[in-house]
């Protein structure tokens, strides 16, 4: 555990989640024997850290350490890049060069985004794992080479062995040992530290005061899926950074400063299946706090409008019945302070029923403005006993 935390501090690792933590261990452990090692994990989730490591922790630390992107380089020229080429090799090869695998001979060489490489140049790579012989692009003479290779994806190679587009035979070389590197939705608390130290990076560097985060703005980004990962993050913190300086952001400033387009908002939370009890309740009560922002503004609207001696009645007592309901959030007070509140499962039966009422009793609609599954859904309806039929418009197709 010792070296993990040396591991962390040395390559600036922010994070104290298992998931993490048990990654870092096994870069550790692997480090001083020499095995190829594949690191999977989403784009943005930090995988260029774990080669890096086992390359400090290895016999190897002393040797050169060359990190090549795989889907940064033309198909047309990845073999010159990876192994050399001669002289007169190809249009434009004018002087004979070397390749990474031979300049970094004796150390280690990071292939990020292995599985872009073309099946052509698999064949090459795989030759090298099992033998260390390569031949440059346009020579005949067959070269060796001692390196350790460390690669990473963000694909699952398994399926793309199914498909055709990977060798089965190099995917079971470079997993002889395999790292999964977690996302970052699955870190947890290490969300808002990371948030935590990009804000006083940014705040550093641009000479601005520093910003800081509510309660409901920190409960905002761990409810968030970030595609994007540790790369989103920092990218969203240093925008806050710039334009929101010296504030306290609040979950609207949060909510506001991520993509919410379609498909953003349906990560609000994990997919369908990872959706937890606490997670539901967590979105059902936003959902609440929202109702209750409404009608209030609709209050406001009614008191300053006018009516007419006819009408007054009648709009009086639409008024009463729509602003009737007070869910129990405040945005000063912990639920537990409120007198007086109604029950969680209260509470739930009348945002499920408010939001069943404003979709005409489509639930297609509800559960995607509950952000919930239509299964979570039912399984509501079912649970808190509402009568949905009841006055209710059901759209001919609905599910």
């Amino acid at each position: 555990m010792d070296e993990v935390l040396k591991a962390k501090q040395r390559f600036s690792i922010i994070g104290n989640s298992p998931a993490l933590i048990a990654a870092i261990e096994r870069a550790v452990k692997v480090a001083p024997i020499d095995l190829s090692v594949l690191v999977t994990g989403e784009s943005g989730a930090g995988k260029e850290f774990f080669p890096k490591i086992i390359h400090a922790y290895g016999a190897r630390k002393h040797k050169k350490y060359i990190a090549v992107n795989c889907g940064a380089i033309p198909e047309g020229t990845i073999d010159s890049e990876l192994f050399g080429h001669e002289k007169g090799s190809f249009t434009g090869a004018i002087t004979s060069r070397k390749g990474y695998f031979e300049e970094a001979d004796g150390g280690t060489i990071f292939l990020d985004e292995v599985a872009e490489l073309p099946l052509t140049t698999q064949a090459r790579l795989l030759r090298v794992l099992e033998s260390g012989e390569f031949l440059k692009v346009g020579s005949s003479t067959v070269q060796k080479t001692d390196i350790r290779v460390v690669a990473a994806t963000n694909v699952d190679l398994l399926k793309a062995v199914a498909k055709g587009k990977f060798r089965e035979d190099l995917y079971y070389r470079l997993s002889t040992v395999v790292i999964d590197v977690p996302s970052l939705h699955d870190r947890g608390d290490d969300i808002v530290l990371l948030a935590r130290k990009f804000a006083a990076d940014f705040s550093e560097k641009y000479l601005t005061a520093p910003i800081s985060f509510s309660e409901e703005a920190r409960r905002a980004m761990k409810l968030y899926r970030w595609p994007g990962n540790v790369r989103q993050l920092k990218n969203i913190i240093e925008q806050l950074a710039l334009f929101n300086a010296g504030e306290e952001i609040s979950r609207r400033v949060m909510l506001e400063a991520l993509p919410l387009d379609h498909s953003a908002a349906s990560s609000l939370v994990a997919s369908s299946h990872d959706i937890s009890y606490e997670t539901e309740r967590e979105m059902l009560w936003q959902l609440v706090y929202a109702l209750k922002q409404e009608l209030a503004e609709l209050k406001a609207k009614v008191d300053k409008a006018d009516p007419s001696p006819a009408d007054s009645r009648s709009r009086h007592a639409a008024t009463q019945s729509l602003i009737k309901y007070e869910p129990p959030v405040a945005e000063s007070a912990g639920i537990e302070d409120v007198v007086a509140v109604p029950t969680l499962e209260e509470s739930e039966r009348d945002a499920v029923a408010a939001a069943l009422r404003r979709n005409g009793g489509n639930k297609k609609k509800t559960a995607e403005q509950l952000n919930i599954s239509q299964r979570t859904l039912y399984r509501k309806i079912h649970e808190l006993g509402l009568d949905l039929d009841e006055g209710s418009e059901r759209e001919p197709n609905e599910d």
